[in-house]
């Protein structure tokens, strides 16, 4: 991977994209900021070694044309508090106003391109546009690892018309993840949650001989004690799955990787934010009722293993995490984590989040950014963002 590191910055305009699509209310004002203060070393680093910066991100999901709803301004307000440098908005992110406004930049200044998705090109990795982009610094940054699974313009396009450097957030995410999939230290375990059995097949599988243990709750599990032939009354269970979920539980031991599975659930005949909870064996799930949280055996089973490991990951709530009477089989992992001595990555998301809500980040070795792209990561695939940090032509992936 080509650092940022290695670069020639002095006197150069740096074309910096970022993943700045961070959580909004209805009113525009920012809920997290998190992603913005990850990339804030990689933007001094270049502002300090006597480099200007344009600055490219997208937010949300404005369909390829503009809307003021996922304008980049209070982002760029936002960013100018937390560094206390010069900070330009554009109007857009090509056309000759932004080209007027590159021109004039100084080094230590940055300007902030508006939405690259209000441009339809963006997601199609349109050469044209990418082009357009690339015109605007004499090398190309990717700090947004977050984003580094869409062969779009502004994450790879650009990178087929400059110089190509990776910024301190992709490279710590990209050596993170690659240590706990290539070096991991035994024992070596996975936490796998979320709703959908299909998000998690491909990392199951990548998975398989390089953990001891896969840990799976969440929605998820419920496709897997149904391929085990026990009732899951209504609970989500993706049926098309169970064979493929079968030949997984009996491929595992051969693979040296134990999947643990839950004993007992927190199940409820309906899923409110009023909904009771009641406790009942996996064996013995009623067939009015779904499942909505691991139970607590089965959380004392998870805690155990987990303190017992010395490299973690973890991707995925548990339950419902959403609310709080199926939060608990989290929110407990996500405590046992913070005491354990292992290595410990956590993907993004609700994961994330939980750790977060609880103020246990301090105690996790890393906390990734991305959501999409630490699962693709995971699962082994080549992401295109990281590929053209690496020298490699993104069209190939």
């Amino acid at each position: 991977m080509k650092k940022l590191r290695d670069a020639d910055l002095k006197g150069k305009r740096v074309l910096m994209r970022v993943d700045f699509n961070i959580p909004m209310d209805k009113s525009g004002h920012i809920i997290d900021d998190t992603k913005m203060r990850e990339a804030l070393p990689t933007i001094r680093y270049v502002l300090d070694h006597g480099a200007s910066i344009v600055l490219m991100s997208h937010l949300g999901r404005p369909n390829g044309k503009p809307d003021e709803k996922y304008t980049l301004k209070p982002v760029a307000s936002r960013l100018k508090g937390l560094l206390a440098a010069p900070v330009i908005t554009a109007p857009d992110c090509i056309g000759p106003e932004v080209e007027t406004l590159v021109k004039q930049l100084q080094p230590g200044q940055i300007l902030v391109l508006e939405n690259v998705r209000f441009h339809a090109e963006e997601e199609k990795n349109d050469p044209a546009f990418s082009k357009q982009l690339a015109a605007w610094g004499d090398l190309f940054v990717n700090d947004a690892f977050g984003t580094a699974h869409r062969a779009h313009s502004s994450t790879s396009g650009v990178a087929d018309y400059l110089p190509t450097y990776a910024g301190f957030l992709m490279e710590k995410e990209v050596e993170m993840l690659r240590d706990v999939l290539e070096n991991p230290e035994s024992p070596r375990m996975a936490i796998l949650g979320g709703a959908k059995t299909a998000d998690k097949l491909g990392l199951i599988h990548n998975l398989l001989g390089k953990m001891d243990f896969i840990l799976i709750g969440g929605g998820m599990a419920n496709t897997f004690l149904k391929a085990q032939g026990r009732e899951t009354g209504k609970s989500l269970v993706e049926e098309g799955l169970l064979p493929e979920a079968s030949r997984l539980l009996a491929t595992a031991d051969q693979a040296g990787t134990r999947i643990l599975l839950p004993v007992d659930a927190v199940v409820s005949s309906e899923l409110t934010p009023e909904a009771p909870g009641t406790v009942v064996d996996v064996d013995k799930v009623p067939p009015d009722m779904m499942i909505l949280d691991i139970g607590p055996r089965t959380i004392e089973l998870f805690t155990q293993t987990i303190l017992m490991a010395k490299t973690v990951v973890w991707n995925g709530p548990l339950g419902v995490y959403e609310y709080e009477q199926f939060a608990r089989g989290t929110r407990k992992v996500a405590e046992a984590l913070s005491h354990s001595q292992a290595i410990s990555v956590i993907g993004g998301g609700d994961s994330a989040a939980a750790v977060h809500d609880m103020g246990l980040e301090k105690n996790i070795t890393h906390i990734s950014t991305g959501g999409g792209a630490t699962l693709e990561f995971l699962e082994g695939l080549q992401l295109p963002g990281v590929a053209a940090c690496e020298g490699y032509a993104p069209a190939l992936y």
